[in-house]
């Protein structure tokens, strides 16, 4: 089974990231889910993302690869919009990581260098959700999935950001069933391609 991080979006480490990382376990996966915020969740996204803003987006990457620092290097990185910037940053610069899967965001990969030729990734958002679609994110999923060897870019209808969080009002039952789908699908590749290796 894959070994995980997940790390959470701005609203912090709600109820809902906890039940997909548990969805995750269900399946027999090893799963850890650092609270970059210490212990703090907010209500709606504006609050959370000035929570970020204020402790600076410096520290909560520092704080995403320090608790990564003493993992195996065969991971899957895992994050959820904000959280996809110390995922991102671990699978691009820690050696050995086994996949990446970006949830609701994607950050140029030139901010972390090149990306590593062998490092498989997947992508997923909602179609319209404007956060995605007109704040680059959505251009810089499109740049990943031509530079990298093996990427996909996964949209689903609808115009939610946090869409697979049960415990927000933006869940989205239908996509988020299928980005588990799919996640699933892909640590049971990046466990067999690991096995096998």
């Amino acid at each position: 089974m894959a070994e995980v991080f997940l790390f959470h979006h701005a609203q912090g480490l709600t109820p809902g990231v906890i039940a997909f990382a548990d969805a995750l376990r269900g399946e027999g996966h090893t799963v850890h889910t650092p609270d970059l915020y210490e212990g703090h969740t907010f209500d709606t996204l504006e609050a959370g993302l000035a929570y970020a803003e204020k402790t600076g987006f410096d520290e909560l990457l520092d704080r995403g690869v320090r608790a990564a620092a003493d993992s195996p290097e065969e991971l899957v990185h895992i994050g959820f919009s904000l959280g996809v910037l110390p995922a991102q940053k671990l699978a691009q610069t820690r050696p050995g990581a086994l996949g990446a899967v970006f949830v609701h965001s994607c950050v140029p990969s030139s901010a972390f260098g090149a990306w590593p030729s062998r490092l498989p990734v997947r992508i997923h958002a909602m179609e319209a959700d404007r956060l995605f679609t007109d704040e680059g994110d959505a251009d810089a999923a499109r740049a990943l999935v031509d530079e990298a060897a093996d990427a996909e870019l996964h949209l689903y209808p609808g115009d939610q950001h946090l869409f697979a969080d049960n415990s927000l009002p933006s869940y989205d039952a239908e996509a988020a069933a299928l980005l588990l789908v799919r996640t699933l699908a892909f640590l049971r590749s990046r466990d067999a391609d690991h096995r096998d290796a």
